[in-house]
């Protein structure tokens, strides 16, 4: 075989392999989109009796698929195992209150972040916790991590020997292993609500999650007796806020989650469903 032809050879290879990929790349446009949720994380997704789903995120997801011109399919799964789930191809994508953070991140990919509320703690009214100090005060583990610390070195003595409840697998079950661990003794639930039902018949003296869940979950109707209390932490390990979920390899629509979401910011979207589930604004900084 002559060198022209060898070279011929090859850059007919070369053509065949990139038209081969432009073929998969057209293969691979997202026209619909599954995406998991947990349906029971009010107000960011909840399932209402008659089966159907709402709240923060479920409006919110209906405007970025609109945004993004794919068709989506939301289905409920259980928060613990959400990203095995999805980086076994079960779903496309995590809308469910998951939080950005480093460990996450190490095996999936998350977009920009469309809430953030942080962690704080909740216990009963009448309850020897609800005066714990620093009530609504925020504490960043990210720009003063020291400062953090020192607070919650303030409520140690007065959490020491309680029982917490959180949810498995949440940043608040993280939060409570790496500073509370020793001090406090720590039940972990399935969903948020079935701690809320042991705080509410004395099974456990405080609960540990999101802001905007406990704002709206102590507003419920026989959940008048439940409080927020002490101090609110944000950043560091809790993650960025809220976020979508993605497989690392799956770029495309990763970028087109955060150009839905920021549109929603700029056109303040995210504000007008933040304000009407949470009762403020969560569009982050």
């Amino acid at each position: 075989m002559t060198i022209l032809s060898r070279a011929f050879l090859t850059a007919a290879a070369t053509a065949l392999v990139a038209a081969a990929g432009v073929a998969h790349a057209e293969e691979k446009k997202w026209t619909t989109v599954t995406i998991a949720t947990e349906g029971a994380f009010k107000p960011y997704n909840f399932t209402k009796p008659d089966g159907s789903l709402d709240g923060y995120e479920i409006e919110l997801t209906k405007y970025l698929c609109d945004h993004m011109k794919v068709e989506c399919k939301i289905v409920v799964q259980n928060f613990d195992g959400m990203i095995p789930a999805l980086n076994a191809g079960k779903f496309d994508a995590i809308i469910s209150g998951m939080s950005a953070t480093a460990k996450r991140e190490e095996v999936i990919a998350f977009s920009n972040s469309y809430g953030s509320t942080g962690q704080a703690f909740a216990t009963a009214k009448e309850g020897d916790l609800a005066n714990l100090p620093e009530k609504g005060q925020v504490f960043s583990l990210a720009s003063d991590e020291a400062g953090a610390a020192a607070e919650i070195e303030k409520i140690k003595p007065a959490l020491q020997g309680k029982i917490i409840g959180v949810q498995t697998a949440s940043t608040a079950a993280t939060f409570v292993d790496k500073y509370l661990k020793g001090v406090v003794e720590v039940r972990e639930y399935k969903t948020t609500e079935e701690h809320d039902l042991d705080l509410k018949a004395g099974r456990v003296d405080l609960v540990m999650a999101s802001m905007a869940y406990l704002t709206t979950a102590s507003a419920k109707p026989g959940n008048e007796d439940m409080t927020t209390a002490g101090p609110r932490f944000q950043g560091g390990f809790l993650g960025r806020g809220s976020s979508v979920g993605l497989r690392k390899s799956d770029t495309e629509l990763k970028a087109m989650f955060n150009d839905a979401i920021e549109a929603a910011k700029a056109d303040g979207t995210i504000k007008t469903l933040s304000e009407k589930w949470f009762g403020f604004d969560v569009t982050p900084k």
